[in-house]
């Protein structure tokens, strides 16, 4: 893999480290509290998942990127613009769930998402089958994301959005 395949490949980790380094310090809790989903996964689990992710769509990319002769030019618009319109909207999931604390607008996005993961798959499919495969842990990994911003939206399992103990008199 050549220099570009490296560049495809850490591209995609360039939002999730913003949003690390802005939220770094109140990642620990993010999901605990009394009414803790049992299948929500420790916030340890979530950066090897996401940087593995992440990564294989990187690679996924630069697999289109190199079968449509590389370079810049309108063969890429289509199939590489979709992939960036995705990424743009992958981060802004992160933003609006870790930054601004707002489930409801991020499982908005992450539908949005799971659309334009779909789209890019069957447009990257003609032109490199293993980069639409590739796609598939992403959108089984969107899935459990998405299922889980739900739950956090509706019982309002978010830190913020928890009301603060309050002690009860005898």
């Amino acid at each position: 893999m050549r220099l570009q395949g490296a560049i495809f490949v850490l591209l995609p980790h360039m939002g999730p480290i913003l949003v690390w380094l802005f939220t770094r310090n109140q990642m620990s809790g993010w999901c605990e509290g009394p009414r803790t989903l049992s299948w929500c996964p420790l916030h340890k689990v979530l950066l090897p998942v996401q940087t593995t992710i992440y990564s294989v769509v990187g690679y996924a990319s630069y697999l289109v990127w190199k079968d449509l002769r590389g370079g810049l030019g309108w063969p890429l618009v289509l199939p590489l613009g979709l992939y960036a319109v995705q990424l743009t909207i992958s981060w802004t999931v992160l933003v609006l769930f870790f930054i601004v604390h707002n489930p409801g607008l991020a499982l908005l996005h992450l539908l949005l998402l799971y659309g334009l993961v779909v789209s890019t798959a069957l447009i990257w499919h003609p032109i490199n089958k293993l980069a639409a495969l590739l796609l598939l842990p992403y959108l089984a990994w969107l899935t459990v994301t998405a299922a889980l911003t739900y739950h956090l939206w509706r019982d309002s399992l978010c830190p913020v959005h928890q009301p603060p103990p309050t002690e009860k008199s005898n």
